[in-house]
């Protein structure tokens, strides 16, 4: 048996030699040789990470790493009597909530492969032995001959040796919007998947006809089992937001562990410790402040809130950091068939009575009448009209069916659309049947290039035929004008096929309709001497809701590319009507794209605007493209074919409605309506939330370099007045951290978006969180809450007060500051009082449960133990309310100085 890969080019009787194998079928004996020489026809799977490896994978997050030192040490010393539980047992929940979140998210994703594999048909019909018989699809191997019948799925890659009306739905593998019409010719030259016209692929359907093939290949040798092996090779990439917070989390590991070892070293030294144990427990107090606990369980939360925006605009969220990377997305390459046009073929233009009827989009909701481009137009009143449309649907093996509130069509979608364009009329195929009953039929063939069907009406049989328009007219020797039938001269020849080739060239699949009155007697020949009727041309029309969407595109500064295994002139003529196709772009198609090096092509990714009659490998290279000119590259599909670069793209985003399970694992993002307008409004709420988490990451930073400060100019206080008090324990910086400071971020991350969002150029991704601007508010602001903590702490220990007493006054003080800070950073450069104080609730409120929740721990006996409070008197809270305020103060005259400055 030798082996070729372009089995295309062979006839029938080579293909069959270089497999080994006859009409007639193999022998089991030799099937069971070739299975176990080349395996079962199923697709390989790559060996999967187990549950619990993909939980202890969820820990490796250097944030997370830190947190579970924290919370063993607080163990350690809980133990021995010198530290407390609750600093364990509060850490432990937040490392556990993060965590779990991530290995749920993790897990659902790899369930991608499952759903490819369960795709497949189970049993196939197969000829072994010179007979037919079933066997599992599994069994199948080289040289095996398959017999394929209409609703059969194909179950492996297979050279057709004969055929009969043969046409299959190839659209979840090359995105072809109409079934493909096969022949068990050889084709010659080298083409792509989406033209071999003789070939059949796993996981397309045969939507009618019939036709055998021989099996050239299966398992992850077929087209279907590459696709799984680059879905499994895609790598899940790193969000910019994620490589930014592990940057930060390794920033605030490597300085807590430097500052706290540093601090500990040279106080046990300088022999403000009397034990190595008394500074380990400061250095712990001290991690404790540094590291925001609330960071990981705040960026989820917010991540979620986002997620539930998007729901409300069809848009669900599968992969949380996906929501901040739509913010930053420079490129959405986008599927045609379906995302960007409406997945149902319309019919656009008819030609009848020397006129061409211009239509707009006749969709699959029959309201019983015509939408004309020009003037309003009364089908009723119409007999060439009438009679065209009456053909198209009597000659015509598709239905137009009413399921539960919608309409849906079963059977070919371009036959469909006929049915549709009629029932737009008034003239409803139930009723013509009934008044029209089929007789006989004469089906379609790739030879005649037609379909005739005969019917029995009041006036006696007439048959109708449609077909390729250059086979109606070889056929018609009349022609239908004004309700009448005249002589169809040579002229009247030239102006049909003229009107044919415009609309072709328009990227429209055009149709012809004829009939013939046929004699009581029977006739041999009723495609001989028919009549002419007219030419339907059809299309899958863009979606309106596209056009505005790709204009918001534009304005956002975010290139739209269309990549569709669709033909180029079909392709071409969407994207041009869509506005996406340009003078100044590029177009390219799948053969094109082949001999281009990454070299070539990463030289020109960014001006090419079009890709056609591409295959999965070929979206991946253009993916792969773009983001190695730093591109965040966005992905649409709904297809099979889409999933591989669904899950290479920086977010990946499958259609509810018309996307296979496999592209929606594989995605980030699920659009519920299937509308590209959808896409917009979700990269507008990324924009937004990105903005929302760098305020709350600036809050909490701010608040904890504060802490850091304070603590450092209290242990040098400390050092030189030899009085050992510890400023502030581990459980008060805890309850800061978590519940006051993770309140108040939360409520941060529910801010309205600027309304000049989508004026902007997307972020770079590159520039990450801390932008210089953000890294001096953090520094300016942190630094003066340690300097007033400080303040506090002097003003305390002169007053006499006790430890514990100092102790609550610089915690309750800390709080206020944070309150205080958290209506600074609702804007980086707007004063409060411009953005207005009520204009987000959800930080009063969270203010208000955090004072609530304080006022618990100082008025509370059982509490004022743990947290080392009691219940401060007006005096007291005068000056911690003063101490407070004053951040709020410098900052607003900061921001002042600030925009008269840019003024």
């Amino acid at each position: 048996m030798s082996a070729t890969s372009q089995w295309y080019n062979l006839e029938v009787a080579k293909t069959l030699e270089a497999l080994g194998s006859r009409q007639q079928g193999l022998s089991s004996e030799e099937a069971q040789k070739r299975l176990l020489q080349f395996g079962p026809n199923e697709l390989g799977e790559k060996k999967k990470a187990s549950p619990g490896i993909i939980l202890l994978a969820q820990f490796k997050s250097f944030l997370i790493i830190i947190l579970i030192v924290a919370a063993a040490v607080s163990g350690v010393l809980a133990t021995m009597g010198e530290g407390n539980v609750w600093d364990t047992i509060l850490i432990t929940v937040i490392v556990l909530f993060a965590c779990v979140l991530g290995f749920i998210q993790e897990y659902r994703s790899e369930r991608a492969l499952e759903i490819l594999r369960q795709m497949t048909a189970p049993t196939t019909s197969v000829r072994r032995d010179g007979q037919e018989r079933e066997v599992p699809s599994r069994e199948l191997v080289l040289g095996d001959i398959i017999l394929l019948r209409t609703g059969d799925r194909a179950p492996a890659d297979a050279r057709l040796i004969e055929v009969a009306s043969l046409r299959l739905d190839e659209a979840p593998l090359t995105g072809e919007s109409v079934p493909v019409e096969k022949s068990a010719e050889a084709i010659s030259g080298e083409i792509p998947v989406g033209d071999r016209r003789n070939m059949v692929y796993m996981g397309t359907t045969l939507v009618c006809g019939r036709g055998e093939a021989a099996v050239i290949a299966t398992g992850t040798a077929t087209e279907f089992g590459k696709i799984a092996g680059m879905l499994q090779q895609a790598e899940a990439q790193q969000t910019p937001l994620q490589a930014s917070l592990n940057q930060a989390g390794k920033w605030l590991g490597i300085g807590c562990l430097v500052i706290c070892a540093g601090v500990a070293g040279v106080g046990f030294s300088s022999g403000m410790f009397s034990s190595i144990l008394d500074a380990f427990i400061w250095g712990v107090s001290l991690m404790v402040a540094a590291v925001p606990e609330a960071l990981p369980v705040v960026v989820t939360i917010s991540l979620a809130i986002g997620a539930q925006r998007m729901a409300k605009r069809h848009s669900l969220i599968r992969r949380l950091p996906a929501v901040e990377t739509l913010g930053c997305t420079t490129f959405i390459c986008s599927d045609k068939t379906g995302t960007l046009t409406q997945g149902e073929m319309t019919v656009r233009k008819l030609y009848v009575d020397s006129r061409v009827i211009d239509l707009h989009g006749v969709g699959y909701e029959p309201k019983g009448e015509f939408c004309l481009a020009s003037a309003p137009f009364d089908p009723q009143k119409d007999d060439s009209l009438q009679a065209l449309l009456r053909a198209g649907t009597l000659c015509n093996d598709s239905q137009l069916i009413n399921f539960e509130g919608a309409w849906h069509i079963k059977g070919d979608p371009t036959e469909g659309a006929l049915v549709v364009a009629a029932a737009k009329a008034g003239m409803w195929q139930e009723k013509l049947l009934t008044q029209a009953p089929r007789l006989d039929e004469v089906p379609f063939s790739s030879e005649r290039k037609r379909m005739t069907t005969i019917h029995q009406t009041l006036a006696g049989r007439i048959a109708y035929s449609k077909g390729a328009p250059e086979a109606i007219l070889n056929s018609c020797n009349r022609i239908y004008i004004d309700g009448q039938q005249r002589e169809l001269s040579e002229q009247q020849r030239t102006t049909i096929l003229g009107a044919s080739q415009q609309m072709a060239e328009d990227a429209l699949r055009v149709l012809s309709m004829a009939y013939k009155p046929l004699p009581e007697a029977p006739d041999s020949d009723a495609e001989r001497d028919m009549v002419f009727i007219g030419l339907v041309g059809m299309i899958d029309p863009p979606r309106e809701e596209v056009k505005e969407a790709l204009k918001l595109c534009k304005q956002a500064k975010i290139k739209s590319v269309m990549i569709t295994g669709d033909h180029e002139s079909t392709a071409v003529a969407v994207a041009k009507e869509l506005g996406m196709l340009t003078q100044s772009n590029i177009a390219l198609s799948g053969s094109e794209l082949d001999k281009l090096s990454d070299e070539e092509l990463d030289e020109m990714v960014e001006e090419v605007a079009l890709y056609a009659r591409v295959s999965p490998t070929h979206k991946m290279k253009v993916v792969e493209a773009l983001q190695r000119k730093g591109h965040v590259t966005a992905m649409t599909g709904d297809g099979i074919n889409d999933a591989p670069a669904l899950k290479q793209a920086d977010i990946g985003v499958a259609m509810g409605i018309t996307g296979t399970e496999v592209s929606k694992e594989a995605a980030d993002m699920v659009l519920t309506d299937d509308n590209f307008a959808s896409i917009v409004a979700a990269v507008r709420e990324g924009r937004g939330i990105f903005g929302n988490i760098k305020k709350f990451l600036t809050f909490l930073l701010s608040g904890n370099l504060g802490a850091i400060l304070f603590l450092i100019g209290a242990f040098v206080i400390i050092t030189l007045t030899g009085e050992h008090v510890l400023p502030l324990v581990a459980l008060q910086l805890l309850f800061i951290n978590l519940i006051a400071d993770g309140l108040l971020a939360v409520a941060l991350a529910m801010e309205p978006a600027d309304p000049d969002i989508m004026s902007q150029p997307p972020r770079n991704p590159k520039q990450g969180i801390f932008t210089p601007p953000t890294v001096t508010f953090i520094g300016g602001v942190g630094l003066w809450i340690g300097l007033m903590l400080l303040g506090m702490f002097l003003w305390a220990q002169s007053s006499g007060r006790s430890t514990l007493e100092i102790q609550c006054l610089c915690f309750v003080t800390l709080i206020m500051l944070r309150m205080f800070n958290c209506f600074n950073c609702r804007s980086e450069r707007l004063s409060l009082f411009k953005i207005g104080l009520s204009t987000n609730k959800w930080v009063l409120a969270a203010i208000a449960t955090s004072l609530a929740a304080t006022s618990l721990l100082l008025y509370v006996p059982l509490l004022q133990g743990p947290f080392h409070t009691y219940g401060l008197n007006l005096t007291d809270w005068g000056m911690v309310t003063l101490c407070g305020v004053t951040v709020f103060i410098v900052v607003e005259i900061a921001k002042f100085i600030g925009s008269r400055a840019k003024s």
